[in-house]
């Protein structure tokens, strides 16, 4: 899927966050810059959040509840992190129990990604615009793709 600006990769923030639901697992590839801050603010500001989401690279881990946003919300950085036993300090399967994870940096988990993630990567073309390829398991099938 091509995103040609910072609008459409917001707007495909806002139509994951029409089928998102508690337990959902979406974990987003890329380099620096390639959009995975911007794809979750349309996804948060959607889901009900006013002003801009921050990026969480220095919180690792900042939550979002209602009335904040509709559902719970885990919004996770994991750039910071030396090692995939790290992240087991940060109670994300706990989370999980009744938020979506949105993962920037989710290859920082090593094998510990959860199988039934959906996995976005996003890689920025020469003219500014952004790739997205998607691996859809089993539990987004029927979400999957986005209309």
């Amino acid at each position: 899927m091509r995103l040609a600006d910072e609008a459409a990769t917001l707007a495909l923030g806002v139509r994951i966050a029409a089928v998102v639901r508690p337990g959902d697992v979406i974990a987003l590839f890329g380099d620096l810059g390639a959009g995975k801050t911007t794809l979750s603010r349309g996804l948060l500001s959607a889901l009900g959040l006013e002003g801009e989401a921050p990026s969480p690279t220095f919180a690792i881990v900042q939550p979002y509840v209602p009335p904040e946003t509709r559902i719970p919300v885990a919004h996770i950085d994991l750039y910071r992190l030396d090692d995939a036993a790290e992240a087991e300090e940060l109670g994300l399967d706990d989370l999980l129990e009744d938020h979506v994870l949105l993962i920037e940096w989710p290859e920082r988990l090593g094998d510990a990604l959860w199988p039934d993630a959906l996995r976005l990567t996003l890689i920025r073309t020469d003219d500014g615009a952004r790739c997205l390829t998607a691996a859809v398991p089993k539990a987004w099938e029927d979400r999957w793709p986005l209309t």
